[in-house]
C-alpha cells in the first residue's frame, strides 16, 4: 500500500506540484525516489494515485494521475463536543476521533476546564489540532 500524504490544495490529472514542506519532509523520510508511487487527497473526497517526479533537498513534486472515488466516511455525520482537556489529552481526542471517524469536534470551555484559550493562542492549538487530524487521517485512511 502506498503512502497516504494530505495535500491541502485541489488536485488535477497530470498537474505536476510542489509538495507542501511537511509532506515534502514525511516523503523525503519514506526514501521515496522519482517514479515511486503515493496517494494523495486533498480533504474534498475520494484519492489520487501518484507518483514522485521529483526529490530534491527541500523540494518533492508529484503528479498526480487518476482519481478514485472511495469513500470511507460513516453513513451519518458523528459531531463530538468535549471539554478543553490539558494538551497531551486533548491531542489525543482529537487523534482518536478523527481515527473513528468524526465529522468535527466542538471543544467546549466548561467551568472547571485546566485549559484557558484566547486569541492568537487559541488560534495557534487550532491549527495544531488541525495538523493532528489530518496526520490521523493520513494513517487511518480518512479522505475528508
Amino acid at each position: 500500500m502506498p503512502p497516504r500524504i494530505h495535500v491541502p490544495e485541489p488536485l488535477r490529472p497530470g498537474a505536476e506540484l510542489a509538495l507542501p514542506a511537511g509532506a515534502a519532509r514525511h516523503v523525503q523520510v519514506l526514501r521515496l525516489q522519482p517514479g515511486d508511487a503515493l496517494t494523495l487527497f486533498d480533504g474534498a473526497g475520494g484519492e489520487w494515485t501518484a507518483s514522485v517526479t521529483h526529490m530534491g533537498r527541500s523540494e518533492v513534486r508529484v503528479r498526480p494521475a487518476a482519481h478514485a472515488a472511495v469513500e470511507r466516511e460513516a453513513a451519518r455525520a458523528v459531531h463530538l463536543a468535549a471539554g478543553l482537556m490539558a494538551a497531551d489529552r486533548m491531542d489525543w481526542l482529537v487523534e482518536k476521533a478523527t481515527e473513528l471517524g468524526a465529522t468535527s469536534l466542538q471543544p467546549l470551555l466548561c467551568e472547571r476546564s485546566s485549559l484557558r484559550l484566547s486569541g492568537e493562542r487559541a488560534q495557534k492549538k487550532r491549527a495544531h489540532w488541525q495538523a493532528v487530524a489530518v496526520a490521523a487521517s493520513e494513517q487511518s485512511g480518512r479522505n475528508r
